[in-house]
């Protein structure tokens, strides 16, 4: 009798069995998904497009590709700005046309650091069992920590000045963080329901603070006085450019907080405690502790975010300065899977789309909420990975065997 021979499956076709069962795949199509949808979406809500229908139904579909595809060449532009211009820019040599040919590249970068901030907040209390709905109230509150020390701590030089007003921005987010762990650690009072009070307790309080106390007398509006020079954080290139040192300050906080939560005692811990509170407590883990360090850690990475908008921006505090970075950091921590280097490239999706969304709107008359809508298409798909399997015919994951191990707590 004829042996058979079992052939082994070679190793392109191994990775290709895996990396169609991943979650990195499911991603990708979630967001190409969601861009489709919005581009649909702009065509059904443009009034060029119905006229063209009411002609036939083939210049009905053109009209409705030649809007879809301007809005996102308008959005693409916007964001890393026109490759003709950059071009001619730097064929001409001028470094003046250089600077506004790259501007909306480097806008976008800092569009996307508050957004590191924040979404590295949110993630790390998600590792530690916390909700973290709180982090625009800390972020307030690191905002005004950092500009009363940006402006009322005067004679020191900007290697000094610049740490210190960072880290009273991380300590007024710490503090607002402190409060929602404190209690949960030792009242078992919800996180959510607190920081969510917190967050409006942040608003008044700033309100008040730039009304009275803080406001500068030269001014009518309620504004804090500008910072000193030496608080500033530097920038790299002349106006328009507006990019500087705060967008690689985020990305070592993004390092730090991956080896705090891979590579330290302190870091399996909070995971272990993040995803089984009971098994952590019969390993002998300090709850109440892990649970008030992680809130504080979370809110001080938040308060480093509005200590950045001041320090590095707006060089003052106004009310209502940020337009939501807290809230949408919550998404994009999802979208990054809460891992520190995937909550880096889900900001930066973000920042590019927040700062294309003006181009957008300028260019093409749709209106910048349509960037909002294409963000929640994608989060909803990735919700729901289920729905993208099924869409792209993908396999699904393996399951893994129901036993947990040291090993399995190395990220």
């Amino acid at each position: 009798m004829e042996k058979t021979v079992e052939r082994k499956p070679n190793a392109i076709a191994i990775f290709w069995d895996e990396f169609t069962r991943s979650n990195i795949l499911v991603i990708f199509l979630a967001i190409l998904s969601g861009i489709i949808l919005g581009g649909v979406l702009v065509a059904l809500t443009t009034a060029e497009v119905y006229d063209a229908f009411a002609v036939s139904f083939w210049k009905g579909i053109g009209a409705a590709l030649k809007t879809a595809w301007d809005t996102y060449v308008s959005l693409f532009t916007g964001a890393v700005g026109n490759p003709a211009k950059i071009s001619a820019a730097f064929s001409g040599g001028d470094p003046a046309e250089i600077r506004r040919a790259i501007n909306p590249f480097f806008e976008s970068l800092v569009q996307t650091t508050p957004y590191i901030f924040g979404g590295l907040a949110v993630a790390l209390g998600f590792r530690a069992g916390m909700f973290n709905i709180g982090v625009e109230g800390q972020l307030f509150m690191g905002a005004v920590t950092g500009a009363w020390a940006g402006y009322a701590i005067t004679g020191l030089p900007a290697v000094i000045h610049i740490p210190l007003a960072m880290l009273f921005g991380a300590m007024g987010g710490a503090l607002w963080g402190f409060v929602p762990g404190f209690l949960k650690a030792k009242t078992g009072a919800h996180e959510v329901i607190v920081t969510i009070m917190m967050n409006y307790t942040a608003f008044r309080l700033v309100d008040w603070l730039l009304k009275f106390p803080m406001k500068d007398p030269n001014e009518y509006t309620p504004k804090t006085p500008w910072i000193q020079p030496s608080a500033e954080l530097p920038r790299f290139f002349e106006a328009p450019v507006r990019f500087h040192l705060g967008f690689f300050i985020a990305l070592l906080m993004a390092v730090l907080v991956y080896l705090l939560l891979f590579k330290t005692t302190w870091g399996l811990e909070m995971r272990m405690v993040g995803s089984n509170s009971n098994a952590a407590r019969y390993a002998g883990i300090k709850i109440a502790n892990i649970t008030i360090i992680s809130m504080v850690l979370s809110g001080a990475l938040a308060g480093m975010a509005g200590a950045n908008e001041v320090l590095g921006v707006n060089y003052r505090l106004a009310p209502a300065f940020s337009s939501g970075y807290g809230f949408d950091s919550i998404a994009l921590s999802l979208l990054g899977q809460n891992h520190p280097f995937g909550v880096v490239l889900s900001s930066l999706l973000f920042g590019f789309l927040r700062n294309g969304a003006r181009s957008m709107q300028l260019a093409v008359g749709v209106p910048i909420d349509i960037v909002s809508i294409l963000q929640a298409l994608i989060l909803a798909f990735i919700a729901a990975p289920a729905i993208i399997r099924t869409i792209y015919r993908l396999r699904e994951p393996k399951q893994k065997e129901d036993v947990v191990t040291l090993s399995s707590w190395k990220g």
